[in-house]
Order: structure tokens, then sequence, then C-alpha cells
């Protein structure tokens, strides 16, 4: 048996940049065990892999047995042996964490866009046929996707323009932009579909000029 928390405190133990006071993790992993069923394992991943079997049909096959079986004994040690792996390197790096955060706030901003574009009906699905309902959620997304695009296409043109201007453009940077900003769109008020407009070359409208 292999004790996770004893590895885990002592490699956080070793590290003398950070600090983490009174952790307590339990919990032990039998990996003599995850290696006899190596190949159990390896035939579930390929499946999966290959479409042989979905992930919903897998589930429901193995919570049909009334007792706990081998397999899924094996695949939840496994799982919570990844997470111990995964929870290590989170909290040794901190590069590792800035990422998840930028990425936490991503979907924070996509979250809002979704709320933002569903103002109708108080953001409340009222329909009480399942295939309403789907026409309700399907809706949403295909109008956040068309947002998504936009703001995509001309977050792009807009670090064209700089570095046209001579600004220096860091591409690190771009993992901090999210595609979900929405302060610019108009969902509610008067709407003007005009036959004509100004274009640039491009085929995109040209973008705004600092006033």
């Amino acid at each position: 048996m292999l004790n996770l928390s004893i590895l885990l405190l002592a490699r956080i133990g070793s590290c003398n940049q950070i600090t983490y006071p009174a952790l307590k993790f339990t919990g032990t992993v039998n990996v003599d065990y995850l290696k006899k069923h190596k190949d159990e394992m390896t035939r579930v991943a390929a499946s999966l892999i290959m479409g042989t079997v979905t992930p919903v049909t897998l589930i429901a096959k193995l919570q049909a047995y009334p007792k706990q079986n081998n397999l899924m004994y094996v695949l939840q040690s496994y799982g919570q042996l990844v997470k111990t792996i995964f929870i290590c390197k989170y909290l040794l790096s901190q590069p590792l964490r800035k990422r998840i955060n930028a990425q936490l706030n991503k979907g924070e901003q996509l979250h809002g866009l979704r709320v933002y574009l569903w103002f109708g009906g108080d953001g409340v699905i009222r329909k009480r046929q399942e295939q309403e309902q789907q026409v309700t959620a399907r809706s949403l997304n295909l109008l956040t996707n068309i947002v998504i695009v936009w703001n995509t296409v001309y977050i792009q043109e807009v670090l064209k323009q700089l570095q046209s201007e001579g600004f220096q453009v860091d591409e690190t940077d771009f993992q901090h932009i999210s595609p979900a900003p929405f302060e610019h769109i108009n969902r509610l008020g008067k709407y003007s579909f005009e036959n004509t407009f100004e274009m640039d070359t491009n085929g995109l409208r040209p973008l705004r000029k600092n006033r």
C-alpha cells in the first residue's frame, strides 16, 4: 500500500519557497493491485478512444452491478492517484496555479456572457417539453458562439493594428485575452440593418478610432 499523504507532505516539505501549514491528506492506493489489472484498464481506454463504448454506457454498466466489481474499484483508485499527482503539481508550481486561475477567469467571463445574452424570461427555461428546452439551450449556445467568433476575429484585427502602429505585442499575453467580452453588445434597443456600410479591404468593418 502506498500512502499518498506521506508522499505529498514530504514533497511539499522539501520546497523552501512555499509553506502550507496544517495540511492533512489521508488515503492509500494499492499500486500492485493497479498493476495486476493493467490490461483491463488498457482495454477500457482503447474502447473509449475507438468509440466502441461511450463513457455514459460504461458508467451505467458498472453502476448496474449489485456490488462493486474489480474494474470499478481499479478505475476509482487510478483516478485518485491521478488527482493526487495533479494536487502535488498544483501546490508546487506557481506558474501552473496562475495558468489555471486565468482559465477559470475565462470560464467565468463565458458564463457572464451567457447570462447577459439570456435576458428573456429572466434566464429561466419555462418550457415543459424536453424538445423545447433543448431548442432554448441550443439557441443560447448558437448565439454565444456567434459572439465569440465575432470577438475573436476583431481581437485579431486589433492586435494587427497595434503591431502596425509600432506597439510590441507579446504572445505570452494572449493567454490572458478572453473572447467573451460583451460590454460592446447592444442586446436591447434599436437595431439598424443597412444595405450599405463602410468596409475595409479585408471585408470587415473598420475598427473604432480613439477620439
